[in-house]
């Protein structure tokens, strides 16, 4: 719920509720107070209630967020929506929505990007999709979750009518649930062998990671197959996490990724018109001569 107004009728009353427009906690409210506070707000600035709903509510003769806690939840709900009406048991004291510590674990990771010129060879398609897949690891490690598919996909420019066009993707399934940066992408780079054709010119590519999982949810293995053992990369995983995040990311990469100190490939962004990082980089700085 949205407070009052700084000239709203309960500020010119209280001077000291100011603050109520940046946050309130209505469960510390006196009932006066709620109930001045609830006067004082429009019911269009009410969560749940559009531009149509607060309408329709204005017309009915509800002008604010006191006369809406005032009506029937279930009439509500026959009138407008279910999300109306947990607004109105929520105003009336009745949690209806719980709040999230931390946002659910998604359920799929993507990393794409559209490139600063088009890519006609194989070898930068391939630093592209390695770069790709490696941030979309490093993302599925954060939320600690293992995959069990990798989607890789390379299309040309809709919007380049004269070039010929062309659109691929294909999902390479792991043999192991993992979140292991290496693994990833060599499954990654492995699928874009299989879809390239020379010729055209790729405008976009990218790596999505499907059928997450928790990775404390692993599941064993019978142990059959002795010419591939399963070894556990996790500490090896955190320990190159770490060392990017504190010497810079790519300090530590995949082999098939980008030297380093190579020149900007064709793939990668421009950034000539980037806002400068005034705050956080020395060469961003504006220098002043007089």
């Amino acid at each position: 719920m949205s407070a009052p107004s700084p000239g709203s009728k309960f500020n010119r009353q209280g001077g000291s509720n100011l603050d109520r427009r940046q946050h309130c906690h209505l469960g510390k409210l006196s009932p006066t107070e709620l109930d001045a506070l609830l006067e004082a707000t429009p019911v269009g600035d009410i969560w749940g209630v559009g531009p149509r709903i607060g309408e329709q509510l204005s017309a009915s003769g509800i002008t604010n967020a006191s006369q809406l806690a005032k009506l029937d939840a279930n009439t509500v709900r026959l009138s407008w929506s279910v999300v109306l009406e947990r607004t109105v048991r929520e105003l009336q004291g009745t949690a209806c929505l719980e709040f999230e510590d931390e946002p659910a674990p998604r359920q799929q990771i993507a990393s794409t990007r559209s490139f600063g010129s088009p890519v006609r060879e194989l070898e930068p398609l391939i630093q592209a999709i390695t770069e790709f897949a490696t941030r979309a690891a490093e993302k599925l490690r954060r939320q600690q979750s293992h995959a069990n598919k990798v989607t890789v996909f390379i299309r040309t420019s809709p919007f380049r009518k004269r070039d010929a066009q062309y659109s691929r993707s294909m999902v390479m399934p792991l043999r192991r649930p993992c979140a292991d940066t290496a693994a990833i992408v060599t499954e990654a780079i492995v699928g874009l062998q299989a879809i390239f054709q020379p010729g055209f010119n790729y405008a976009k590519a990218g790596v999505m990671l499907m059928d997450l999982q928790p990775a404390a949810e692993g599941q064993l293995e019978l142990g059959l197959e002795d010419d591939e053992p399963a070894r556990d990369r996790c500490r090896l995983m955190q320990a190159v996490d770490v060392v990017n995040d504190r010497f810079g990311k790519g300090t530590l990469r995949i082999g098939s990724a980008k030297p380093r100190r190579a020149a900007q490939g064709a793939w990668e962004t421009k950034l000539e018109r980037r806002t400068p990082a005034y705050t956080t980089e020395w060469q961003s700085m504006p220098v002043v001569r007089c």
